[in-house]
């Protein structure tokens, strides 16, 4: 059964994106979408919500799910597929993205988008400290009641439970399953690269939190090469200019420096000379951490998605 995801806030329009442009190739045909009007929540037309619960920890969780543009006419063909955390934020923004990117002829390849969300019912701050961080060594400036360190649970969940469900459901290329996540989600998104990379063939990791747990991430990565010749893996690494460290400078950081974070796991990785592994890592200038995501998500969706 298809169904639309609700969504009350309208995306803005990103001057970066620049103007609407009419298409200028052959396209099918379409019914334009019609919105309920009359007061009723903004939906985001061609997506569908569906339960998948995680049975070890019994907490409810969602996926959303957006189907490209081509997908009911063209039967015989499977799709990458794009995994995204935060699905709250990223979902909408990355669906748009997308579509808009191919408006005046195909840039990069169509994709199923599937939004992991947050725990039902949680508050979202809630449900990213616990699933997204590897440690139970949260930030000293995280509430005392707040839960951290289940980042291996969630992994667990996202392998046994949500690829399969996708899998079973939709043309899913299933060598070509790709990580996105920002922040926490990019914190997440590092544990899996480097204790089961093979979960996923590519993974965007934007502005992610090296620093927690006194840079964790990085005994990861040196855990992972001493037990490992070759990572098998294709990684877009962002950051905004602004998230380094200045103090008394408002534009930058003021606590930790997520730029220099992110030159020492690109240098890393760069020293291990996994013959399989591609690595592209970009510092985006004028972004800061709040600033930086979509601009980075279609940054990744350029480098991991080309038209062929």
């Amino acid at each position: 059964m298809h169904r639309r995801l609700p969504h009350a806030v309208l995306i803005a329009l990103w001057t970066s994106l620049g103007s609407s442009i009419a298409p200028t190739y052959a396209q099918a045909p379409s019914t334009p979408k019609v919105q309920s009007g009359d007061g009723h929540p903004y939906e985001i037309t061609d997506s569908e919500v569906w339960d998948v619960p995680d049975p070890v920890s019994n907490r409810g969780y969602q996926v959303f799910v957006a189907l490209p543009p081509s997908y009911a006419t063209q039967p015989q063909r499977r799709y990458p597929v794009l995994y995204v955390t935060d699905a709250d934020y990223a979902f909408p923004i990355i669906r748009q993205l997308g579509r808009r990117l191919n408006v005046e002829g195909p840039q990069i390849e169509e994709f199923i988008l599937v939004g992991l969300s947050y725990g039902k019912g949680e508050d979202g701050r809630v449900s990213r400290q616990r699933d997204y961080t590897p440690t139970p060594n949260g930030p000293s400036t995280a509430s005392p009641n707040s839960i951290h360190g289940h980042a291996r649970a969630y992994q667990q969940y996202l392998r046994d439970q949500v690829k399969p469900f996708i899998n079973a459901r939709y043309r899913a290329d299933p060598a070509r399953a790709i990580f996105l996540g920002h922040s926490y989600g990019a914190l997440l998104g590092m544990q899996v690269l480097f204790t089961d990379p093979g979960l996923f063939s590519s993974y965007i990791l934007g502005s992610p939190s090296i620093w927690y747990d006194k840079r964790y991430a990085l005994k990861l990565e040196a855990s992972y090469a001493k037990q490992n010749h070759d990572l098998r893996a294709n990684v877009y690494l962002y950051v905004g200019a602004y998230e380094a460290l200045r103090k008394g400078d408002r534009r930058y950081n003021q606590t930790v420096d997520m730029v220099a974070d992110n030159r020492a796991l690109e240098a890393a990785l760069l020293s291990r000379k996994y013959s399989s592994l591609k690595l592209k890592s970009a510092i985006l200038n004028d972004e800061d951490h709040l600033t930086v995501a979509p601009r980075g998500f279609t940054q990744g969706l350029k480098y991991l998605l080309p038209v062929r």
